[in-house]
């Protein structure tokens, strides 16, 4: 009897609704053919809302945490849990010979007040996601950079600020 019993409690458990596993004690009585009607002291039915439908962030990314960048339309965004917390930025990004690679990158590290030695030029707030040494940085959003991604001072900031290190940037054309 234990085992029939541990069966039919393990069976119950097993079946989803909206999402979420319901386990049930006992199995439910076949329905009444009687008409009379029903006593006050019955537990009520309730149904659970179905749950809201899914944010849709308006960017191209499929990432729904980390940084999005867009090069054909020069902006970028910071997403978390498919919500927009800030963006779009305006960005400039690899010119021709020095183009910004497309993936998905993990942010490797951040320096504050970085110095570019090949380019002998400042790198504020430099949040480095590719071992070849690209990074979001303030810089021009005129002139494209060489494979960077520039922003205005206030977004480098914020960008240095809330990614962190091992979350995705990911590039799309």
């Amino acid at each position: 009897m234990r085992m029939l019993f541990a069966a039919v409690a393990l069976m119950s458990v097993a079946g989803c609704a909206q999402g979420t596993v319901q386990a049930e004690t006992s199995p439910a009585p076949p329905p009444s053919s009687s008409s009379a009607p029903s006593s006050s002291s019955a537990a009520p039915t309730t149904t659970t809302p179905p749950p809201p439908p899914p944010v849709v962030k308006p960017t191209p990314c499929t990432i729904s945490d980390g940084a999005c960048i867009q090069l054909s339309t020069n902006q970028s965004w910071i997403v978390r849990g498919d919500k927009i917390v800030h963006g779009p930025s305006k960005i400039t990004h690899g010119r021709r010979g020095f183009e910004t690679p497309l993936g998905n990158f993990p942010v490797l590290r951040k320096v504050k007040d970085e110095w570019s030695r090949p380019y002998n030029a400042p790198m504020p707030w430099s949040t480095y996601f590719t071992e070849s040494g690209i990074a979001f940085h303030e810089g021009s959003l005129t002139d494209p950079s060489h494979g960077c991604i520039h922003l205005d001072p206030a977004a480098a900031r914020y960008y240095f600020e809330n990614l962190s290190i091992g979350e995705t940037v990911q590039v799309v054309s």
